[in-house]
């Protein structure tokens, strides 16, 4: 179980902030399952959970370095 205190949730204009990356261009990559999908937090609301964010830039850096 998560501890609350470790649970971060973003919102898109933070994600776009954080990846440098257009809203258009963040969902084709989620839809082509390139990014992570994004929880429920309202009726009208998503948000990513920063850890989840952190996983796949730690990946994309993985991935540029690796042969």
């Amino acid at each position: 179980m998560t501890e609350l205190s470790n649970l971060k949730i973003l919102r898109r204009r933070d994600i776009e902030l954080i990846i440098g990356l257009s809203r258009s261009t963040i969902y084709k990559m989620i839809a082509d399952g390139d990014f992570p999908q994004p929880i429920k937090i309202g009726a009208r609301a998503v948000g990513w959970r920063e850890s989840d964010v952190s996983e796949w830039l730690d990946s994309r850096s993985q991935d540029d370095i690796e042969p």
